[in-house]
């Protein structure tokens, strides 16, 4: 295409085309006939052909103009779509279309299940692709390799679009019979005397429940740090270690395993859950619909564990 082309050109073409009659045409696109005139000239310069000739009192097309009028018309039609706001109507029986979600394991056990049926029931040709989340570099969001990142809000950027899903809260979990369970009430002191298992992708030992238990004058001994919920859950299952395990996590294990859950002896502030997406998904109506998913999935599933 020539650096100079006048695109504009398209739609008075497609009028002439579309009309046959450069008055006609004129009054389409709200011109005066001398105008359209002078369009019809540059048109017939740019393209080498006549396009519409005299017959008579009218016009009639090239055997050139003819075989671009259709060309043309998808052309314009294209464009105009291009350019117009999208609309609210989705239709999600043919919607196909891949999402990545970033999110840890937490939040993907706890509710991808939960995900996947709801997307199976209204988009059956949506695929939800969980990836981990290693770190909260916004990166992938800017770049766009992930749509849509789940989590507690870190250093998301300042254009990052951002809603609160739901409050979640951490417990402690151990195994059936084990002596904080049996001896008595749960007080700090005990429960600082046991050892336990922590879950860190950083490899960190001390939190918020530290800083509590600091409060009250006391320490635990952290015996073990691993990655993923799951393997704190197994290793607590296995010992008399004490793991420490967000609720909504736990919840959908409730009735399935036979560890058990208590709240922690000190107090601790909850943490909020967000869904994090960049401003250029904003308005598409595919990924409106995802996040309103998401969102009616947690916030419904929220009362079990607030």
């Amino acid at each position: 295409m020539p650096a100079d082309a006048d695109l504009n050109l398209l739609i008075a073409l497609n009028a002439l085309l579309s009309e046959g009659s450069v008055s006609k045409a004129a009054e389409r696109l709200g011109l005066s006939e001398s105008a359209m005139s002078r369009t019809l000239a540059r048109l017939r310069e740019a393209t080498g052909d006549e396009l519409l000739v005299r017959a008579g009192r009218a016009m009639v097309p090239t055997p050139r103009a003819l075989a671009l009028r259709d060309r043309v018309k998808a052309l314009v039609e294209e464009a105009s779509a291009v350019l117009r706001p999208a609309g609210p109507d989705l239709n999600l029986s043919t919607l196909e279309r891949m999402f990545t979600v970033r999110a840890n394991d937490g939040f993907t056990e706890a509710f991808a299940h939960l995900l996947v049926a709801r997307t199976a029931r209204e988009a059956p040709g949506v695929r939800l692709r969980f990836a981990p989340k290693p770190d909260k570099d916004v990166r992938p969001l800017r770049e766009g390799l992930i749509d849509l990142d789940v989590g507690v809000l870190g250093e998301s950027g300042p254009e990052v679009r951002v809603q609160t899903l739901y409050r979640d809260r951490f417990i402690a979990v151990v195994r059936q019979g084990h002596p904080l369970l049996i001896e008595g009430e749960i007080t700090p002191e005990r429960y600082a005397a046991c050892d336990h298992v922590i879950t860190s992708r950083r490899g960190r030992i001390t939190g918020p429940v530290d800083d509590a238990l600091a409060a009250a004058g006391l320490t635990r001994h952290v015996a073990v740090v691993v990655p993923s919920f799951g393997t704190a859950l197994s290793t607590a299952a296995a010992t008399d270690m004490v793991a420490l395990i967000p609720a909504s996590y736990f919840e959908h294990l409730r009735a399935s395993t036979a560890l058990r859950s208590f709240e922690l002896p000190v107090p601790t502030e909850h943490i909020t859950i967000s869904q994090m997406w960049h401003p250029r998904l904003d308005r598409d109506p595919a990924h409106r619909w995802l996040r309103s998913v998401v969102l009616e999935v947690c916030r419904s599933y929220r009362a079990t564990v607030s």
